[in-house]
């Protein structure tokens, strides 16, 4: 097994930390609301950097999104992640975060922690075995960090006391020098997603980009869809855009015919920019021209058109396809006129549909849009106008494409917050003489 590091190099930790009275009470230097991929990496890196670090979250299952992420086996991270790979308002924010620790960091900590993985698909990393060691592994970090735990804990409320924050939580108040914000967006509320991040921002007069669904199937108008309906469960790659200029994303995925619509690989990347309304296109040639080549085996086949297309998509399909351009499946090319073809190779090129709309917050699985980058930090991924108030993670708005950029970006602005915060703690503690020393 390769040459592993741990999550934090042994000179940025502590020699010695010794809790003071305030900790023991109920104080600590940083609190962490929301367990889960970003909340735990912060946790971990500023406990293990010698911050006193209390980790908060109102579910009694941690981590449930990488649980349940990869099909079980947690798509923990993508090889190529980088700022080309994450939707924003303001598209340079994730850069910083994104190089400080790369999806290659995230596997040294996996080699240490003994977890096989396998690459998948251009890129994309999964556990061998299941997400549960992806949790374990956070949890022993921040074991390693000496992080306290609140499970099952609701804060009511959020204040600001001075230079702490102050929690209010049915066990009791909390108090923290700092707060990280890592309660996630809006997807799958079935899991515990809720809009707290979005109102604590707000509270302290951070702005929020709108927030939609991404990453999501779309749906179509019941009737339209109608004649679609019997392929669901077919699957094609396709290439598949929409928008304009700044806004226009082009892939090249899978694609699934469901009941009632769109989904598979392809729909849940361009889902991310899609805007109501708009046309999505499919090229169900993959760049090939279609009709050139329709053209071409004109009069160099004796299949039925319908055999002929099933050569390049599932027959029913194909048997769909011709249907709906008014064609007979059965008709050999070589009696249909050149018209004809060339405007069925057209269709296959650029397939255009008005989605009716998504399958919302329960199926999407990330939230486009949130807390605006532009009132953070993007090394620290502190509010500017609020000193030690932290936003990682999904509720920020940074949002990764399919395929593990989502779990790249959690780790790294978990990192980048965490090494922040317990480094502004060090600063404290040696100008009070607090007893925790970093060493040399």
């Amino acid at each position: 097994m390769p040459q592993s590091h741990p999550a934090v190099p042994p000179s940025a930790r502590p020699l010695s930390r010794q809790p003071s009275s305030s900790s023991r009470a109920g104080r600590y230097d940083v609190a962490v609301l929301g367990a889960g991929a970003a909340g735990m990496m912060c946790a971990a890196v500023a406990g293990q950097q010698g911050a006193r670090v209390v980790l908060i979250d109102h579910a009694t299952r941690l981590a449930e999104k990488i649980r349940i992420s990869g099909g079980g086996r947690c798509n923990f991270t993508n090889l190529h992640a980088g700022p080309a790979n994450y939707l924003s308002n303001n598209p340079h924010f994730c850069r910083s975060a994104l190089a400080r620790y790369t999806p290659q960091d995230f596997l040294a900590l996996m080699r240490r922690h003994q977890i096989d993985w396998h690459e998948k698909h251009r890129g994309q990393l999964f556990c061998n075995d299941s997400a549960e060691q992806v949790i374990e592994m956070l949890r022993a970090e921040c074991g390693a960090g000496q992080v306290h735990w609140r499970t099952g804990c609701t804060v009511a409320e959020v204040r600001r006391e001075g230079d702490d924050f102050l929690l209010l939580t049915p066990d009791g108040p909390l108090r923290a020098g700092a707060l990280v914000v890592a309660t996630g967006g809006l997807s799958i509320p079935k899991i515990g997603a809720t809009d707290f991040g979005y109102r604590i921002a707000r509270q302290f007069g951070l702005p929020i980009v709108e927030t939609r669904p991404a990453l999501v199937p779309l749906t179509f108008d019941g009737a339209a869809w109608q004649p679609f309906a019997p392929l669901a469960g077919l699957s094609k790659e396709v290439d598949i855009a929409t928008g304009k200029g700044k806004e226009a994303g082009a892939f090249r995925e899978d694609l699934l015919w469901t009941h009632r619509g769109l989904s598979g690989p392809a729909v849940l990347q361009i889902s991310s920019y899609w805007r109501p309304g708009t046309p999505i296109t499919i090229d169900l040639f993959e760049g090939e021209d279609a009709a050139a080549w329709l053209l071409e085996a004109k009069n160099g086949t004796r299949k039925h058109l319908g055999n002929l297309l099933a050569a390049r998509m599932p027959a029913r399909l194909a048997d769909a396809w011709c249907q709906a351009a008014g064609l007979d499946a059965a008709r050999l090319p070589h009696d249909l006129p050149d018209k004809a073809l060339r405007k069925l190779g057209e269709a296959l090129n650029r397939w255009q549909l008005v989605p009716s709309g998504t399958e919302g917050y329960r199926k999407a699985e990330v939230t486009r849009g949130g807390v605006d980058t532009r009132a953070l930090s993007s090394s620290t991924m502190m509010a500017r106008s609020v000193p030690n108030l932290y936003f990682i993670g999904e509720v920020v708005d940074v949002t990764g494409w399919l395929g593990g950029y989502n779990f790249q970006w959690a780790w790294a602005s978990g990192v980048a917050a965490g090494k922040a915060v317990a480094e502004n703690v060090r600063a404290v503690a040696q100008a009070s003489g607090d007893g925790v020393a970093s060493s040399t």
